[in-house]
């Protein structure tokens, strides 16, 4: 393992987010996450997460576009609380398998100050609908596959280097966590969320 460099990001990395590439992930990092050690870490096989002192998270990230039913959305209607932010496309495998991961966190923190977005990289709106009807994703995406002020918005605060990537950002808005590639466990995510729902806001 070699340990994971925190970037404040560079514009470069939009090129990567729009070539979509994939990672994937062994079940035992999970149990390494949960011991409390190696966070911050990049496996062998590419998949890395990091939790981002508050002193070192830089600026918010701002953005605005499109979701999957055609409604406006920008960072402005998550103001105050923790949200996730998942990069993904209906073909990626890993965005696949991880899916029923990130609904489930989303799940857990219903009625708190918590909101996930995903951002998909390639589709179309109406293949974004039909992913989220067959794998029981009940939270919106924005489109990016034709929004590069959507998807820079991101890359410019935070190296994005795979897809999927999960970002977590903070009450204000700031990039606070991440998990680039397969998500492989549920509480992995959600034991970041709960770390920034308990910061004050």
């Amino acid at each position: 393992m070699r340990r994971v460099l925190t970037s404040a990001g560079a514009l470069a990395a939009a090129t990567v987010l729009i070539a979509g590439l994939c990672a994937c992930t062994p079940d035992p990092l999970a149990e390494q996450y949960r011991a409390g050690d190696n966070k911050g870490y990049i496996a062998a096989n590419g998949l890395q997460w990091q939790e981002i002192p508050e002193a070192d998270r830089g600026d918010p990230v701002s953005f605005s576009g499109t979701l999957d039913n055609g409604s406006p959305v920008s960072s402005a209607d998550y103001a105050g609380k923790v949200l996730v932010v998942n990069f993904w496309y209906a073909t990626c495998g890993p965005c696949i398998i991880e899916a029923p991961r990130l609904e489930q966190a989303y799940q857990t923190f219903q009625g708190q100050d918590v909101a996930f977005l995903g951002i998909n990289t390639y589709d179309q709106p109406a293949t974004a609908l039909s992913f989220a009807r067959d794998h029981g994703v009940s939270y919106s995406s924005a489109m990016a596959v034709d929004d590069g002020e959507l998807k820079l918005a991101f890359a410019a605060k935070t190296t994005i280097n795979a897809t999927p990537t999960t970002l977590v950002l903070d009450k204000q808005g700031r990039v606070a966590a991440r998990v680039i590639g397969e998500l492989p466990e549920a509480s992995i995510l959600e034991s970041m969320v709960r770390t920034l729902v308990a910061e004050p806001a």
